[in-house]
């Protein structure tokens, strides 16, 4: 029976389906993550525990989902995005349901920050990777509404757990939003299979050769898990970029409001200002989406430009003394880093290709938390060993703005290489290395050696 293989992304159609379950999911899952806060003062008096241990919960859930994303891309390049979005979607909703019943903080450790963590995991990687793969020249306005889902959801969510914990104690508003995360696997059953042409295996060198020093099973591990990127350069390049971004991208969160009450505003100002951020968060990864799909710059120098104009907000952020000013830049911080995430996802598939996006998109994921986990300490670092957090927010922006001078050594932000920022060279494969030919949302099987029959794929209509 024959595959049918697309020539090209779809660009549309079922794809803003897709796009539509990755915007429940980042909802979600980030939404959650970003309003869990809301339960941390129910720990703290329930469980008799710092303020430090309680903090562990989320930060171990975001690190496990995170450090998780290679084997989510793994499992979604063997089994397809939907069977692995659906099983994460019920290995989170677990997780929440055991939260439950705890009756120590080790029990939220385990059921929220490692079992509910490796559920976001399984999926957040592929959904994200499904909307790469369903667009090419309208791929950034569809991370762009995407992504919405979390700001949204970071409105909504914080209420309602408020609601839930008054009501039903936070026991019951655990298994309330253990339900909610049920959900998914609608958005899982959403995403449908997709052969592109790139995903298919090129030439016979790359077939199991007899005498190989690595045993079957080893190559087809470093396959799954595409560890051949980790000698691609450019590649790498990219996620120094995206680490150095994540040391400086989280620190307002944790520390614009102390800013602001630091300096003199009180509390409602203080949490106005965030809600604005936020909102300008929300227009710019709009407004962000509709700029790059017009290629007027390539798409690496969009998220320089992004980058550096966050970095410089950054920066700004200890001057404003008045409040109009500190809302003035806030709201510039908000629109500027929401305008470049969803660059980020949508240059990732020209460095590496669509073909290998579920293995870019896990390793890229792994190894940029470490900029996330170092970011914040480094921030706090600096507000006790100065007493103010003007050396917090400067650090913080010099590394945005050391990340978009890095962004300068990818082959495509250089004038001499065209193409307008489209693929750039293919990252190498490894000498004899087993190659699955992966069919994009559905399990990948071996390509069959010369003179074997095996399954013909088309590409609009026509075998090859």
């Amino acid at each position: 029976m024959a595959t049918k293989v697309r020539s090209e992304a779809p660009d549309g159609g079922w794809g803003w389906m897709i796009v539509l379950a990755a915007f429940i999911q980042s909802a979600l899952v980030f939404g959650v993550l970003r309003s869990f806060g809301v339960f941390f003062v129910a720990f703290v008096e329930h469980f008799s525990e710092t303020a430090s241990s309680v903090s562990w919960i989320t930060s171990m859930a975001v690190a496990v989902q995170q450090f998780c994303s290679p084997v989510a891309s793994a499992l979604s390049t063997y089994f397809g995005a939907r069977s692995v979005v659906m099983l994460g979607s019920v290995i989170s909703s677990l997780g929440l349901a055991l939260a439950s019943l705890a009756t120590s903080l080790l029990h939220l450790y385990l059921s929220i920050g490692l079992l509910s963590g490796f559920g976001w995991a399984l999926v957040f990687t592929p959904s994200v990777a499904a909307v790469s793969r369903y667009f090419s020249r309208r791929r950034t306005l569809a991370m762009g509404l995407a992504f919405t889902g979390v700001g949204i959801s970071s409105f909504v969510f914080s209420p309602l757990f408020q609601y839930l914990l008054d009501e039903y104690t936070w026991r019951g508003a655990l298994l309330i939003i253990a339900a909610m995360m049920l959900n998914l696997l609608a958005c899982g059953a959403l995403i449908r299979p997709l052969t592109l042409k790139e995903d298919l295996v090129a030439g016979p060198e790359l077939e199991v050769a007899a005498g190989s020093r690595c045993p079957a099973s080893c190559r087809l591990l470093l396959n799954l898990l595409d560890l051949p990127l980790l000698r691609h350069l450019p590649f790498l390049t990219f996620v120094l970029v995206i680490t150095l971004i994540n040391a400086g991208y989280f620190v307002p969160y944790f520390h614009l409001v102390a800013h602001a009450r630091s300096i003199g505003f009180d509390q409602y100002q203080a949490a106005f200002l965030m809600s604005a951020t936020a909102i300008a968060d929300l227009a710019g990864r709009l407004v962000s989406g509709w700029f790059a799909d017009r290629r007027r710059l390539r798409l690496v120098h969009v998220l320089a430009l992004w980058t550096s104009l966050t970095g410089l907000s950054l920066v700004l952020i200890p001057f404003g003394r008045h409040y109009a000013v500190l809302m003035l830049v806030g709201v510039a911080y908000g629109f500027f880093s929401g305008a470049l995430t969803p660059v980020v996802f949508s240059l990732l598939p020209e460095i590496v290709g669509i073909g290998r996006i579920y293995g870019a998109l896990g390793l890229l994921q792994m190894l940029e938390s470490v900029g996330g986990l170092l970011g914040a300490p480094i921030s706090g670092w600096l507000r006790d060993a100065t007493g103010n957090y003007t050396a917090s927010f400067v650090v913080a922006g010099g590394f945005l703005l050391v990340a978009s001078l890095v962004l300068f050594g990818l082959p495509s932000a250089l004038p001499c290489v065209s193409g307008g920022g489209r693929t750039l060279t293919p990252a190498p494969a490894l000498e004899d290395e087993y190659q699955p030919v992966a069919t994009g949302n559905g399990p990948a099987v071996a390509r069959p050696t010369p003179g074997q029959p095996g399954n013909a794929a088309t590409i609009n209509g026509q075998d090859v």
